[in-house]
């Protein structure tokens, strides 16, 4: 018997095998389909839309991550963290509640207080907030003005200490688009590369958008997200676009005063209320479309320029690298415009 030989054939029978197996899976690596998972429903008492590829559906756990954000940040949520704390308690602060405080303060500081989450009593008692407004009159906002201030709050031993017993707080400035990079960065940790995660209208994107025929190109699948007229439309039926954008890997957010507002005695009432003055906004600034890094500096920065209007806005955003931003405003003929960073307008789709 010659053994020589027979390993030999039994050795190049075995390199056979590695080499087709080696065809197979780069074969099925070509034409594997892609899965991209679909998952929508309501939290923070608005609407969830999140698509991703994955070998399998997350929602359930997807649904666990934002339900751990609504127990620490939801001040319609009775035991929460910061209803809680609204409500006169202390209770132990973990990473979570610390993480959106810390960067809440940080913007507040950068657009001086024009980003400002102690603004809660105001927004109350101009009936935007979680408690039943009443007439307001120039004595009730100079009084409220008293509990408003970034500066009156601090966490110190893991707790928040107040200057006044009455400060409150408000994260739906924030709470949104924290929420949607809680979500992304569980996503990030299952290896998903390839997704998009918007709740109520604060979106964070990564990676390509799901194929629509075989002639689409890596660039033409970025993913494509509407920036909304500011049209009057509390009922949020109205679905025009002023533009689309093309993005990848950034967080988006948009503020604006064009859906949550109401009339009384013939005024308008936006919610945007600037802590400075007490007072809601008016001015011609319509709608703020910001990109950042994440969705939570997003989202801070896009109220801040609802209360800081167009030009002190404009300037702040080309003072800041890592910030872009879309602004819809009314000229003195009543006519919309659009003013875009340099950054933004290469993220404009030609529709």
């Amino acid at each position: 018997m010659n053994v020589k030989n027979n390993f030999s054939f039994y050795r190049f029978k075995g390199s056979k095998w590695i080499v087709l197996l080696i065809v197979i899976l780069l074969l099925s690596c070509i034409f594997r389909r892609e899965t991209y998972h679909k998952n929508e429903g309501v939290i923070f008492g608005t609407t969830y839309h999140i698509t991703y590829e994955y070998n399998s559906d997350l929602h359930e756990d997807i649904v666990a991550e934002l339900k751990k954000v609504d127990a620490t940040l939801s001040m319609f949520n009775d035991t929460s963290i910061v209803a809680r704390i609204n409500k006169g308690e202390n209770p132990p602060l973990h990473a979570m509640f610390s993480r959106v405080f810390n960067r809440a303060m940080e913007v507040s500081k950068v657009t001086n207080g024009a980003f400002d989450i102690t603004v809660a009593p105001l927004v109350n008692a101009w009936g935007f907030g979680f408690e039943k407004s009443g007439n307001m009159t120039q004595h009730k906002v100079d009084s409220l003005l008293h509990y408003v201030g970034y500066q009156k709050i601090r966490i110190a031993k893991g707790r928040i200490e107040k200057d006044n017993p009455n400060v409150r707080l408000d994260f739906s400035a924030i709470a949104k688009g924290y929420g949607v990079d809680v979500v992304a960065q569980y996503l990030e940790s299952k290896g998903v590369h390839n997704f998009m995660v918007e709740i109520g209208g604060e979106v964070v994107v990564s990676g390509i958008a799901p194929k629509h025929d075989d002639s689409d190109s890596k660039t033409s699948r970025l993913w494509r997200i509407g920036i909304n007229k500011p049209v009057e439309d509390s009922l949020n039926i109205d679905q025009s676009l002023q533009g689309i954008l093309q993005l990848t890997d950034c967080g988006m957010a948009t503020s604006g005063n064009y859906r949550n507002f109401y009339y009384k005695d013939g005024k308008r009432y936006a919610h945007t209320i600037d802590p400075h003055t007490g007072y809601p906004v008016q001015h011609t600034l319509l709608s703020t479309t910001v990109l950042a890094p994440d969705c939570m500096t997003a989202d801070a920065y896009a109220t801040a320029f609802m209360v800081m209007g167009l030009e002190k806005a404009k300037a702040l955003v080309l003072s800041q690298k890592s910030l872009e931003a879309y602004f819809i405003y009314t000229d003195r003929k009543g006519i919309l415009r659009v003013w875009m960073s340099p950054g933004m307008e290469r993220n404009v789709a030609k529709r």
